[in-house]
């Protein structure tokens, strides 16, 4: 592990962790929800507002930034961080997740992927020892291992398929990481940079334990769980949840990848879980969706036309200071882009300051309380 990277628990409450990770850029207090910034930004906003709501990680994607600009012209500049002008920590997912969603353009064997690039229809191969160059190059924090999400649902027979290529792919993540740290290649351009594995096996508890025990054996410097949240109900989703991340150990951070509604984020809280990330803040936004906490609204309805209330009340941040649910709807109506901005603070600012409250209430001992209260209070129905 990097002497840059460390991760404490400060506080346990139940199995709700409160903790600090420490990264080359900071630390960030957990548990913790970061923004996804597909390209390198965080749509609609500015790296400044992007800190002023309360961001301390973000999440960057290796699939487009590896299409575009290119990983190479990155490095160039000095790594993701100097490129993009973001002085935190960042995530970089490994392209497994991009790869599966491009079902019709991509064709997967045991060697790696080759696929189409959805911008120009270009052919590209992408293999574990691929993707760990690819984020070596792109400097991020922390890397994910390649590997392969598996759809819901599945057969057990094609979950066990996938997630032993997945094992697969992992061991040759790790010792492609192992070799450019150890080198020290001029491929990294950011020497303390970790790598996280991500055990799979669907809904299918026999095959997540293995998952977690092979996982384990590789010996990453932490671990996420994914495959979740890809179709599946939420009980499902959280008892498989609940199920995996009692295996992973107690001492690292554990990394919940793609789940984040708010009801979801308090849930895995609530079984061990300390990182998470999701484009359903900034994308719903993007389609004039607002989270309050009494539940979503949606602010194009016609009943928001003269309503001259906040998004919400209790809300603190500069959206709801400053302007009304009416003017909202008039800014999206009118496909201002101002909208997009304003909206994407707000859900930020609600997730983000969800995530406080959390860690406010393990730190008190009253997170089983504030968990009832949460769910007393936010409706996902308008």
């Amino acid at each position: 592990m990097s002497e840059s990277f460390g991760f404490h628990l400060h506080q346990v409450d139940g199995l709700a962790r409160r903790g600090e990770l420490q990264t080359p850029h900071g630390v960030v207090q957990t548990p913790a929800f970061m923004p996804v910034g597909t390209h390198g930004t965080v749509k609609a906003l500015t790296h400044r507002e992007l800190s002023e709501v309360g961001a301390k990680m973000i999440l960057a994607n290796t699939y487009h930034l590896h299409l575009r600009p290119g990983d190479e012209l990155i490095a160039r500049a000095g790594g993701l961080h100097r490129f993009i002008g973001w002085p935190g920590p960042i995530l970089t997912d490994s392209g497994g997740y991009q790869i599966f969603s491009l079902s019709n353009q991509r064709m997967v064997s045991e060697k790696g992927v080759h696929f189409r690039s959805h911008l120009d229809g270009s052919s590209y191969f992408l293999t574990p020892e691929r993707a760990t160059e690819i984020q070596a190059r792109l400097g991020a924090d922390i890397a994910m291992a390649f590997d392969e999400c598996t759809p819901y649902p599945v057969s057990i027979a094609e979950a066990d398929r996938s997630m032993n290529l997945t094992l697969q792919w992992a061991r040759r993540s790790r010792e492609r990481f192992l070799e450019i740290q150890e080198s020290r290649s001029p491929l990294r351009t950011n020497p303390g940079q970790v790598q996280f594995g991500i055990v799979q096996g669907s809904v299918f508890p026999m095959l997540r334990e293995e998952s977690v025990r092979e996982t384990l054996n590789i010996g990453f410097d932490a671990y996420a769980v994914g495959g979740l949240s890809v179709g599946e109900d939420n009980a499902v989703m959280h008892e498989i949840g609940q199920y995996t991340v009692a295996l992973l150990p107690w001492d690292r951070p554990r990394y919940l990848m793609g789940v984040g509604k708010p009801g979801d984020l308090v849930e895995m809280v609530a079984c061990g879980f300390d990182l998470f990330d999701c484009v359903l803040p900034t994308r719903n936004a993007r389609n004039g969706q607002l989270f309050t906490r009494t539940g979503p609204i949606n602010i194009k309805g016609s009943r928001y036309a003269e309503d001259q209330k906040p998004p919400d009340v209790e809300c603190e941040c500069y959206t709801c200071q400053n302007f009304t649910r009416a003017y909202l709807r008039h800014l999206y109506l009118a496909n201002e882009m101002t909208a997009a901005t304003l909206n994407t603070l707000h859900n930020l600012h609600f997730y983000l300051d969800t995530m406080r409250r959390i860690s406010e209430a393990i730190m008190l001992g009253s997170f089983e309380s504030f968990r009832q209260d949460f769910h007393k209070t936010f409706s996902h129905r308008e």
